[in-house]
């Protein structure tokens, strides 16, 4: 078991930056692919970035793309997402996760932060 917990979440104008943390306990973050995923209300919960265990490999969606940086600290157990020129439509509730080598499921998810981007 992997336990999650996200925090760095805020209120920001628009163009401004947030970084937003997952700390990882129960089992050494390392061996898991790691991600962030967001929910806007009304609206699904998509996938914004990931990390290899590594951190050889990162993903983003098209719409954060320059924007956002996704990083990890292994020794730390610590997950990043470094969030600029942050938009209106960037507000939503931004959860952690990780899944398994192997797995296209993520097992294990965080609360969730709340990020809120007024214009």
């Amino acid at each position: 078991q992997v336990q999650l917990v996200e925090s760095g979440g805020g209120l920001v104008q628009a163009g401004g930056s947030l970084r937003l943390s997952c700390a990882a306990s129960g089992r050494p973050s390392s061996g898991y692919h790691m991600g962030w995923f967001r929910q806007a209300p009304g609206k699904e919960r998509e996938f914004v970035a990931g990390i290899s265990p590594s951190a050889g490999s990162t993903y983003y969606t098209d719409s954060v793309k320059g924007r956002f940086t996704i990083s990890r600290d292994n020794r730390k157990n610590t997950m990043f997402l470094q969030m600029n020129s942050l938009k209106p439509e960037d507000t939503a509730v931004y959860y952690c996760a990780a899944r398994s080598p192997g797995l296209q499921r993520y097992e294990y998810w965080g609360q969730g932060t709340q990020v809120t981007v007024s214009s």
